[in-house]
C-alpha cells in the first residue's frame, strides 16, 4: 500500500514512558466524569424534596467545578507529554479524553 499524508489515528512509535503517562490522564479523566454524574444525579434527586433542595444546589456547583476541571486534566497531560524527550506534539486525536 502507497504512504499518504493523512495522519494514522494509531501511533505505533510511543515510548514506555509515554503511554503510561497518557494512561494515567485517561483513568483520571474517566474518574472525573464518573464524578460529575454522581454529583448531578444525586443533587437532580434532590430537588424533588424541598427539604433538600439548598444540598441539591452545591451538588450541582460541585459537579461544575468538576466540569471545569476535565480541560486542566488535559492541559495538564499536554504539558506533561511535551517535557518528555522527544515529544511529537499533535500525534493524538484532540478529542480522545
Amino acid at each position: 500500500m502507497p504512504p499518504t499524508d493523512t495522519p494514522h489515528p494509531l501511533v505505533l512509535t510511543l515510548g514506555d514512558r509515554e503511554l503510561v503517562i497518557r494512561r494515567r490522564y485517561q483513568a483520571l479523566s474517566i474518574v472525573n466524569d464518573i464524578l460529575v454524574a454522581i454529583w448531578f444525579l444525586v443533587g437532580s434527586i434532590m430537588f424533588f424534596s424541598e427539604t433538600w433542595t439548598y444540598t441539591g444546589t452545591w451538588f450541582f456547583v460541585i459537579g461544575s467545578v468538576e466540569l471545569l476541571i476535565r480541560p486542566v486534566i488535559r492541559l495538564a497531560r499536554q504539558v506533561h507529554l511535551q517535557r518528555l524527550p522527544g515529544a511529537r506534539g499533535g500525534t493524538e486525536s484532540e478529542h480522545d479524553f
